[in-house]
């Protein structure tokens, strides 16, 4: 999972880092192919180091679940067609990412990952892309496929077709961010900011008593310097923040771009005029799938699904006539 398919574009300003009080824990490690962040308040009970082993044996466990690089993981085992029963973490993170499939009315569709696969952004190499291929492909992707079965020895996850594969990618970082909030809250931490591979879920307050802060950075085709050139920094508390793009994870053939965000619908990269979608909702699983669908749908239909929603807000970067030009959610706080 996780040298994630969408290296998705949020670059964060700890500005708690630079002010006099300094006294809010840091933790900072390597998971899921990349790096991850967390900053809270001082916890009574529980030193610096046993959080930090409570957090990575957290991250290691949704790796050996959720991961589809880790030939030995729950996902790759399952993908691979074993029959086998299923942990709580696969449990939750299939139910959530059924539930906005139906939303999303397939747009965002972790059982697409036999795409993600031919077009060269799955968990093998790129193989022949042709009209032929994918029609055969599409024949055995929808979540419609997949039920979950309770048995004796446990829940099954049951395939209407053996050929049915998962990739939570578009989904797994923030669903991680998520179950770190929820160590954090068992131990009533009640300022935090989590940052996983760039997915982010904050609570309360930064060290100096303020919202914390977050620059989005400006998707230009190979942009990879975090926090360079921002488009915007956002004043955010008690939410998930996730920002979903094309401008990193893709590559270029015969003079076409072809992005890591499939249409699940035509089997093909998009290649619509939305450059990024940055999405604040309640929980980073829910922005990092609602990400990822207002890529795939393009910007009128993400502009329309984010004025019909009072619970979250948005900010949508594209491309109009070759000039960079944005929408954002009246109340999505900008600086």
């Amino acid at each position: 999972m996780y040298r994630r398919l969408l290296f998705l574009l949020l670059s964060l300003l700890l500005l708690c880092s630079c002010v006099k009080d300094t006294q809010y824990h840091r933790i900072e490690g390597f998971a899921q192919g990349g790096t991850f962040h967390i900053v809270c308040n001082p916890l009574k009970g529980i030193s610096e180091d046993e959080l930090r082993q409570r957090i990575g044996s957290c991250l290691q466990e949704i790796d050996l679940t959720l991961s589809g690089y880790n030939k030995g993981s729950l996902l790759s085992k399952l993908n691979a067609g074993e029959d086998i029963p299923l942990n709580d973490i696969f449990i939750d993170c299939f139910t959530r990412s059924k539930r906005v499939w139906e939303e999303s009315q397939g747009a965002f569709d972790p059982s697409s990952a036999p795409l993600f696969d031919l077009w060269g952004f799955g968990f093998s190499n790129k193989g022949t892309v042709t009209q032929e291929a994918i029609d055969s492909l599409r024949a055995f992707i929808g979540m419609d496929l997949l039920t979950l079965e309770q048995r004796e020895d446990g829940v099954h996850l049951v395939k209407a077709d053996p050929r049915v594969k998962l990739n939570f990618n578009a989904v797994a970082q923030g669903f991680s961010c998520d179950r770190v909030g929820m160590i954090l809250d068992s131990l009533g931490c009640t300022n935090y900011l989590i940052d996983i591979g760039r997915e982010i879920l904050c609570k309360g307050v930064n060290a100096i008593g303020t919202p914390w802060r977050v620059g989005l950075d400006k998707p230009i085709d190979g942009n990879f310097d975090e926090g360079a050139d921002l488009q915007a920094i956002i004043n955010v508390s008690d939410c998930g923040i996730v920002t979903s793009g094309n401008y990193r994870n893709y590559y270029m053939e015969n003079g076409q771009k072809y992005s890591h965000t499939i249409d699940p619908s035509t089997g093909w990269p998009v290649t619509h005029n939305l450059l990024s979608a940055t999405v604040v909702a309640s929980d980073a699983t829910t922005a990092d799938a609602y990400a990822t669908w207002m890529m795939v749908i393009g910007v009128e239909r993400a502009r329309n699904f984010l004025e019909s929603r009072a619970d979250i807000d948005g900010l949508l970067v594209y491309d109009r006539y070759g000039e960079m030009v944005s929408y954002q959610t009246e109340n999505l706080k900008t600086l």
